[in-house]
Parts: structure tokens; sequence; C-alpha cells
């Protein structure tokens, strides 16, 4: 069964009249098949900005990867202690308890792995030793696909979030270079590119996967993230996804913007793409 779409559906090459077209539209053409892309992988690193961010952009995503021998790792870039707004609740208490749910999360959706670099929540900023810390983590797991938050969304105003995202893409455009975090070749680790990088809330996806299937098993996930459910939150998360199902033909979908590493660099049709 085919769960996946992609805008490379709407694109006929041989019906096409190559002067009739932009080079933006071209270059969707040369892009390589987006449909298979989650189907094809055998390692997939998540790298979050807090515990819960994976699970509720992605979990239905997760959850099917898992189930077909996918090896699913996350890492969570911050200790997610910002994250109450109940007064006299030290931050130390609330980042136990938010990794604690993340746990739980994870053993629902299957995840191989949980990573935690710890650093303070609200506090992030896209430094060169966060990115070392990532392009070692990405030649150390050699994932095919890395999955993280888009820091490009308009009006997106968490610190986390921006920097995580940053981060993530200089470390996934980076990470094949041998003389880039060269004491990681001294360590015995090789040089590894990523084939693709899956940005979830995105303000312009081109991959939606079905997820309806892995609908029940996303929200019995979301729901370990007690914590950070206020009332309403779990109906209008549902709604959101039913709203990205319904651009897709699904009941529930959730939506990706997938690139590989040369739209990362002087692009100008990146966005299009």
């Amino acid at each position: 069964m085919v769960i996946y779409k992609s805008i490379s559906h709407i694109y006929n090459l041989s019906a096409m009249n190559f002067s009739d077209l932009e080079l933006k539209d071209v270059k969707r053409l040369l892009l390589p098949n987006l449909e298979n892309v989650f189907e094809k992988c055998n390692t997939v690193l998540s790298i979050q900005p807090h515990p819960d961010d994976t699970d509720i952009a992605a979990g239905g995503t997760i959850a099917k990867l898992a189930r077909n021998s996918c090896q699913v790792i996350y890492v969570t870039v911050t200790d997610g202690g910002a994250g109450t707004s109940v007064r006299n609740l030290s931050w130390e208490s609330v980042a136990s308890i938010r990794r604690r749910e993340q746990e739980s999360a994870a053993k629902i959706l299957r995840v191989s792995e949980l990573i935690w670099l710890n650093y303070r929540d609200s506090e992030l900023e896209p430094t060169m030793e966060l990115r070392s810390r990532l392009i070692t983590l990405i030649r150390r797991f050699k994932p095919d696909i890395v999955l993280t938050v888009d820091p490009w969304l308009r009006y997106e105003a968490h610190p986390d979030h921006r920097a995580t995202g940053i981060a993530v893409s200089e470390a996934f455009l980076l990470s094949g270079f041998p003389n880039v975090n060269h004491v990681d070749l001294v360590n015995g680790l090789e040089p590894h590119s990523p084939k693709f990088i899956a940005y979830y809330w995105s303000e312009r996806p081109n991959v939606y996967i079905d997820i309806t299937e892995w609908i029940d098993i996303k929200f019995k996930a979301i729901m370990e993230h007690a914590s950070q459910l206020s009332d309403g939150m779990v109906s209008l998360l549902k709604g959101v996804f039913r709203l990205m199902g319904g651009k897709a033909g699904y009941e529930y979908a959730e939506a990706f913007k997938v690139l590989t590493s040369s739209a990362l660099h002087c692009d100008i049709y990146a966005s299009e793409l």
C-alpha cells in the first residue's frame, strides 16, 4: 500500500516542453523522487529542541518507520526545564519530569535510542560547539535521513527551535567534509552525508505521510507528555493533522519539507522545491 504522497506526482517529464519551464520547475523535476524517501531508509536521526517536539510533529511517521525495521534515534538538545507555567516548580524538577515523559513516549513509538545534550531550555544558540556535537552524532549513526524542526518558519519566536534547526542544517551540510570536525576522523569516525534532511512544522512542505493507521499510537505517545498538554490541545492537534491529511487526500497526515544538501547552499529556488 502506498502511503506517501509528494508534489512530484503533478509532473509528467515526457509530456513537458522544457522551453516553457522556469528553472525552479526544472529543479523540481531533477530532484530525487521524494515519494519513497521514508520507505527506503535504514536509520533516521531525529534532532529535537525539547522532549516532545518529534512526538507531536512526527510521531506517526516515527511509529511507522520503527515498525518497519528502521532504526530511529532521538537527540534532544535542551533539558526542557523552562517548560512549565506552574510556579514554584524547580527547573530540575521540570527537566526530570519531561525526561521521564519522553522515555515513556519513546517506548510506545519504539524509538531505538535516546541521547540528551542537556543545553538549558530557552537559552540555546547555534554555536560551533553545538554544530560540532551534531556532526559527530551524524557520523556516528550514519542516518539516511536527518529529521528536525524548520528554523525558517515565519514568526517562529522560540530561540531553541530556531537554533536547533540552524545547527542541524549546518551539521547536515558539513558532516561529509573530512576537514570539518577532523577530530572525529582521529577518533575513528568517517565523514557521512545523509541523503535527506526532513523539516517538520514547515510552511512549504513537499512530502505528506499518511499516518491514519498510526494516529492512535501517535496520540498515545503524545499523552505521555502530560506536563505539556493544556486543555483542548489534543483536539487542536488532531485537527491540525486532519488538515494536513486533507491536503494530500488522507484522513490524517504529517507534512515535511524534504531537501538534499545541495538545496542548503546558494540555492535561490530551495523554498520552491
